[in-house]
């Protein structure tokens, strides 16, 4: 796998993702203070935060779309962003859009393979102004997948959708991760999103990685679960939104309640 780096040295390596003491200041302050941090080959990262903890930055670097102010990043030269919005060109048809940038008679073929995958293949001619909010995402994500990418950086894609079309991306994007397995840097504000999708958590704070840690639950993921749980109270205290000595006490709680009959209840 080749790699990109945005400083002078080049190195071998089989990550997906290499970034050493990068930061990247506005201002005074710096979003990004001294972040190390490496990512696997076709390991699935999930990225915490609250707003103003550097997700977006770090996202920008890794897509090439912004500069270090120093340290070394490193990434897959072969990789593709899907953004919160789908932005597609409303002048292309969907297939078009699939492949912006593409030229041959295999064009459309390709078009067609990547949104057979997302379940659009009866949209290939549609125009994007006929398409619902969750077709227009599954386009943006075929046409990330078309160039069949080692390194997938989803900008929380999923935000503007409603609850069950949510449902359904999250089915769709761990299918697709599991068939193509390209390495995943998913941003994303919604903890059960990166617990159900992700094989491995960080924590954004203060300029640092506050948090980085390995889901251990068993897929599928049930929200009910117990282990869900625990890990959902453990990320919610690290982002300050339940207090540290709660968890504890509510994990015991749905432990109780996971083992009850309905009768019970």
């Amino acid at each position: 796998m080749s790699l990109v780096n945005h400083t002078p040295s080049q190195t071998t390596t089989l990550h997906a993702v290499e970034l050493t003491q990068v930061r990247r200041i506005f201002g005074k302050r710096a979003v990004l203070d001294g972040i190390d941090l490496k990512i696997c080959q076709a390991e699935f990262v999930a990225v915490l935060g609250p707003s103003g903890t550097g997700k977006t930055t770090l996202l920008r670097l890794l897509s090439g779309l912004d500069r270090t102010d120093s340290g070394s990043v490193r990434v897959a030269a072969n990789r593709s962003v899907v953004f919160q919005e789908p932005r597609l060109v409303f002048a292309k048809r969907v297939w078009e859009n699939v492949v912006l940038g593409r030229k041959g008679i295999g064009a459309r073929r390709e078009a067609l393979i990547a949104l057979e995958e997302v379940g659009l293949a009866t949209h290939v001619d549609a125009w994007p102004k006929t398409l619902s909010g969750g077709e227009a995402q599954r386009v943006a994500l075929a046409r990330a997948l078309v160039k069949q990418p080692n390194l997938l950086l989803l900008d929380e894609p999923f935000a503007s959708l409603d609850a069950l079309t949510r449902i359904k991306m999250y089915e769709l994007v761990g299918q697709l991760w599991e068939r193509h397995h390209p390495a995943v840097v998913l941003v994303t504000h919604d903890v059960d999103e990166a617990i159900l999708l992700a094989d491995r958590i960080l924590v954004l704070a203060h300029g640092t990685i506050g948090l980085d840690l390995t889901v251990n639950v068993d897929k599928p993921r049930d929200r009910a679960d117990p282990a869900f749980v625990s890990l959902r109270l453990r990320l919610l205290a690290e982002l300050g939104v339940a207090p540290a000595q709660q968890p504890t006490e509510l994990i015991q709680n749905a432990v109780l309640s996971h083992g009850r009959t309905h009768h019970e209840i």
